[in-house]
């Protein structure tokens, strides 16, 4: 099998040696729109993270035989392109479990202690300064008995509240917006941002989940509330949420992804100067233990195909 790796610069120079058993592997570190025809015009396989495979490009690859996705997400895929020519597509998920919640955690307790300001404080020499051994400039408030919001309680979701329980939150599973039944064990979702202290965003980008978290849906926080999002920026509408850490309606945000990445300039939350906002560029999945699990589940995802392909052939 020839198989073409589109964008390696995404996999952070981990070892490809579960992929290179399989086959003839060629690898590119980011491949641009105009040379993915010419660079996979002999694949069997293409590897791609985010590198985009559309209609007209999947029409010129007469040899491609499989798409594997280096994520969990598809959009970047034209699957209809994709089924007409007979091209399998396979993606890769839960390997980045772990990863995502030992992130989510970390903003969240760098913004409930202000782990941040009290490292600024050190650099600066504020506590060589102190009349007293500690500094207790900035406030620090603990997880334990907050209320834990978790919206999207899938795998990622499931995780977090295993680990919020382990700090002593009360965790509340919010129901989709607008649902017109609520589930057993879940929270209308207008109630349960009502309440929460702490509010952690798991759930995918969808037509009903793209600007979640608007004007009106921040409106409802408390003004003690954090906010945590390590899903997909366009779930936070970036303007509202500035507006709103401004005007105080909510303590703090920690936010991993956003509307537009690479980061455009102009996004509103890169120019926000106040103390109560971490941004990180997309690092929530990227331990290097999740991405060796990424590289392996792509491995076992063609060495399947293979073997599928080999015994259709032999029936």
């Amino acid at each position: 099998m020839n198989i073409v790796i589109l964008d390696a610069k995404t996999l952070a120079n981990t070892s490809l040696s579960p992929l290179q058993k399989l086959g003839q592997v060629t690898v590119y570190s980011n491949t641009p729109p105009t040379q993915v025809i010419s660079r996979c015009q002999h694949a069997d396989i293409i590897i791609t993270n985010k590198v985009i495979l559309n209609a007209s490009t999947i029409a010129c690859l007469p040899n491609l035989k499989l798409i594997c996705v280096a994520a969990t997400g598809t959009n970047n895929i034209d699957l209809n392109a994709a089924k007409a020519n007979n091209i399998s597509v396979q993606n890769v998920a839960g390997y980045s479990t772990p990863s995502v919640v030992q992130l989510t955690f970390t903003l969240l307790g760098n913004l409930m202690g202000n782990v941040h300001r009290y490292n600024n404080d050190c650099k600066q020499g504020l506590w060589q300064k102190s009349d007293m051994f500690c500094r207790l400039d900035h406030p620090i408030t603990e997880i334990n008995a907050k209320q834990f919001v978790i919206i999207g309680y899938g795998a990622l979701g499931k995780a977090v509240a295993n680990v919020a329980h382990a700090f002593g939150a009360h965790v509340v599973i919010a129901e989709r917006r607008h649902s017109k039944k609520t589930r057993a064990g879940r929270t209308d979702f207008d109630q349960a941002l009502r309440q929460a202290d702490i509010i952690s965003v798991h759930c995918p980008l969808t037509e009903h989940t793209k600007n979640l978290f608007d004007e009106s849906v921040l409106s409802l926080l408390k003004p003690s509330a954090v906010l945590i999002n390590t899903a997909r920026g366009g779930i936070v509408n970036e303007q509202a949420l500035v507006d709103a850490l401004n005007n105080k309606q909510l303590a703090g945000a920690g936010i991993d992804v956003l509307s537009q990445e690479p980061a455009d300039a102009n996004n509103p939350l890169l120019h926000y100067c106040g103390e109560n906002l971490l941004v990180t560029p997309h690092i929530a999945w990227a331990s290097k233990e999740s991405i060796t699990r990424l590289v392996q589940q792509i491995a076992d995802n063609i060495q399947k195909f293979i073997k599928s392909s080999t015994t259709s052939k032999v029936v």
